[in-house]
């Protein structure tokens, strides 16, 4: 079971999302029209790849904020990971900035559509973020373990509230990383793109 002192957790959880954010804002930049071109490959572009999160952002973020409204306030210095929390999150953090090796299935319920409107979809992800800051800023004020929230693939499973932070970060960091190469691959220059991981991973 992995333990993190809370407060350095929650930090070091803001600092990822603060980089995930400046990916899209970086993206605004960019020809909305080519960031929407289907892949050779059959992979997403980089604006479905954003849209996916946007569909979890959609029920992860009400879920974390009505838990813990719902929740007493009380703080605990230290969090520990729960043993499918911890799993979860280490298999969908990406390798490198560069690559995720380690490929999964998406439900078909989460898969985003090919036709989308670049700017709206941005627009939303930046949102999330700020939302997601916020929530993480409330959680200081919580127990990071007495709190879980049900997972999309079955109410019946559930993340302490501090595996569920842990989980939909790392799912961020994976497709903005697959939003990159995708941006990549369609010739334009990404050596100037913001960093998405930190040197050393959670």
């Amino acid at each position: 079971m992995k333990k993190f002192k809370t407060e350095d957790l929650i930090n070091s959880l803001q600092e990822d999302v603060r980089r995930v954010t400046a990916a899209a804002e970086a993206m605004k930049s960019l020809d909305k029209i080519k960031l929407g071109y289907p892949l050779t490959n059959g992979k997403w572009t980089a604006i479905q790849a954003l849209e996916h999160l946007n569909i979890y952002s959609r029920y992860y973020l009400p879920a974390i904020e009505h838990a813990m409204n719902e929740a007493t306030q009380g703080r605990s210095a230290w969090f520990n990971s729960g043993t499918l929390g911890n799993y979860f999150t280490n298999s969908m953090k990406p390798t490198t900035v560069y690559e995720v090796k380690n490929k999964m299935k998406t439900m078909k319920s989460h898969h985003p559509p090919a036709a989308l409107n670049a700017d709206q979809v941005i627009a939303e992800f930046v949102d999330n973020q700020n939302k997601l800051l916020q929530l993480l800023d409330q959680a200081r004020n919580y127990d990071l373990n007495a709190i879980r929230i049900p997972v999309t693939i079955s109410k019946f499973i559930k993340f302490k509230l501090g595996d569920t932070f842990r989980f939909l970060v790392a799912h961020e960091q994976r497709h903005v990383v697959q939003a990159r190469n995708a941006i990549h691959a369609l010739g334009i220059a990404t050596d100037k793109f913001p960093v998405i991981l930190q040197a050393t991973a959670q």
